[in-house]
């Protein structure tokens, strides 16, 4: 651990914050927009068929990773367990939003708020069980590739955490919406490829992001390669 003056521990405090609130914000979101899909032509070879949820979802593995990589572990499960609280909570207030009689003259109407929203708890549900794994099997697997590689070769703890924990949460997420009835099982395979080939792309551009972050970190904080810092003790 590297030990801050006060000055640069508030820094890394208020940094800390905005890299949490964007997480939990990127969470929230793709719980809220998950019943549209797109698709997307891979150049001719391939077309993929996935929900616009699955947009902001990957940025929650490159903060965490950052966050792993510069304020540890126990920084990066504080996170992970503020946005399990803040989906749950989100998905509250939809479901008294949906409770709750639409006047005449409301632009959205009841049956057409159910539409959009209607799903929410069960895809939060589905959502949540597979975040829990998939976060926690990320950061697990980070930090066992920091520690084996003795804080070298960052690309390769990055990618290695985040393909397999990506797989997990496609799979379980896929499976649940499936079993719930919410997607055919006619539509399983195809989407569970494609969600996950879309994932692994994401995951792969974003390691350069990760290395221009970890090397402000370094530079602002003076920490060494593979150094944490405690920012709040």
């Amino acid at each position: 651990m590297s030990l801050l003056n006060s000055k640069d521990k508030g820094l890394a405090q208020r940094i800390y914050l905005i890299l949490a609130g964007l997480f939990i914000a990127s969470l929230v979101v793709s719980n809220l927009i998950f019943q549209k899909f797109f698709y997307f032509d891979f150049f001719g070879i391939h077309t993929f068929e996935i929900s616009v949820g699955i947009l902001p979802y990957p940025i929650t593995f490159l903060i965490t990773d950052i966050i792993s990589e510069v304020y540890g572990k126990k920084k990066a499960n504080q996170v992970v367990t503020a946005g399990i609280f803040a989906s749950f909570f989100s998905m509250l207030i939809v479901y008294i939003s949906g409770a709750v009689p639409a006047t005449e003259w409301s632009p959205i109407d009841n049956q057409l708020f159910d539409k959009v929203f209607g799903a929410t708890v069960i895809a939060v549900f589905a959502s949540m069980m597979a975040y829990l794994l998939a976060q926690y099997i990320d950061i697990q697997i980070f930090h066992f590739w920091k520690r084996v590689t003795k804080g070298k070769h960052l690309w390769l703890r990055n990618n290695f955490s985040t393909f397999f924990s990506q797989f997990v949460d496609t799979f379980t997420v896929l499976f649940l919406l499936c079993s719930f009835g919410k997607i055919d099982w006619a539509l399983f395979g195809a989407l569970l490829f494609s969600g996950f080939a879309f994932k692994v792309m994401v995951a792969m551009t974003d390691t350069p992001f990760l290395y221009i972050a970890v090397y402000f970190f370094r530079k602002r904080f003076n920490l060494k390669r593979g150094e944490e810092i405690e920012a709040f003790s």
